[in-house]
């Protein structure tokens, strides 16, 4: 094994650099995995690159093997896929997803990595992360056959929840987005597309993903009487601020969020975070995700890459990082 590794580190916000990284020596029921890919979370990881945590979301908003603290310097990510080259005979060799930095070699707990199904390429399994966010989404929302729905906001998290709405028995999915050319992303996913003032109403419930103050406003304008806004949206330390006047009360509309830090309580008696997560890599089967990879760097550029995609040069939805074979 090698005892080195390299390491993604943010310095100070706005700025990062790569490390070295001391590898401890693996333990009974520990895993070593050479990294093969990671994912840029665009919008929670680019906050964090930027240093917008509040500082009362500190202690929520660590990742599982997040080292240093907000503002920096901090070792942050979570969506890492790799080779398991030692550990228990049945994960060696296997490819598995686990909740990692950016980082080429790491140790980890066995119980801290999940097996990629091997009918999900290890390039599209980056995506587990985003599509657990989704499925906890929609456990949080319950969907019904025939809904009318939109998603306002055509990142990867709510494109990770149109994907899956598009499997839904007849629903009308529409993705809601500023940006037109979001419309060749929609019709890859298999669901409609509009912008924001073309986008169609009465619907029973709206997605809220865009980390806008516009686009939460729109969300809720966009509501048939009675229905729900379900905000996904992490706007760090930004106010905001709605129209909760007006027809808000007569029409008996509901605002409700959802997290995907714990597990939504319509399945949290019954299902586990691994449980989650194993559903979601099932589900990246689908090669209709594909299209939310969106760019692809190589671990060595990262510190050019990260600030380039914080301040929208490189307008990704995933950006994938690859990892050499002799790193």
């Amino acid at each position: 094994m090698n005892s080195t590794a390299r390491a993604f580190w943010l310095r100070s916000p706005g700025h990062g650099e790569i490390r070295a990284a001391s590898l401890p020596d693996p333990g009974a029921g520990e895993v070593v995995v050479r990294t093969l890919y990671s994912g840029v979370s665009r919008g929670t990881e680019t906050l964090v690159f930027q240093g917008r945590v509040p500082v009362g979301q500190y202690a929520v908003m660590r990742a599982p093997f997040q080292e240093g603290d907000f503002p920096g310097p901090v070792k942050y990510g979570y969506l890492n896929v790799g080779v398991v080259e030692e550990g228990p005979k049945e994960l060696t060799g296997r490819t598995v997803f686990c909740l990692y930095p950016h980082q080429t070699h790491y140790v980890v707990p066995a119980s801290a990595v999940t097996v990629v199904p091997e009918t999900v390429p290890a390039g599209r399994a980056v995506l587990a992360g985003t599509v657990e966010t989704a499925v906890n989404a929609l456990w949080d929302a319950a969907p019904l056959i025939g809904d009318r729905i939109a998603v306002v906001g055509g990142g990867m998290v709510g494109c990770s929840v149109a994907a899956l709405l598009a499997r839904f028995p007849g629903v009308r999915v529409q993705l809601v987005d500023t940006d037109p050319a979001r419309a060749e992303v929609a019709d890859a996913l298999g669901v409609g597309f509009a912008t924001p003032e073309d986008a169609l109403g009465g619907c029973d419930l709206v997605v809220h993903a865009s980390a806008t103050e516009q686009g939460l406003t729109r969300a809720l304008s966009l509501l048939t009487a009675e229905g729900t806004v379900l905000e996904l949206s992490w706007y760090g330390d930004r106010k905001v601020s709605l129209p909760l006047g007006e027809d808000f009360h007569s029409r008996r509309l509901v605002l409700r969020s959802s997290q995907v830090g714990t597990v939504s309580p319509a399945r949290r008696t019954h299902r586990t975070h691994g449980d989650r997560l194993a559903l979601a890599l099932d589900l990246l089967a689908d090669p209709a995700f594909d299209a939310l990879v969106t760019g692809e760097s190589a671990f060595e550029e990262l510190p050019e890459v990260m600030p380039k995609l914080a301040d929208g040069r490189i307008p990704a939805l995933c950006h994938r990082i690859r990892y050499g074979t002799d790193v």
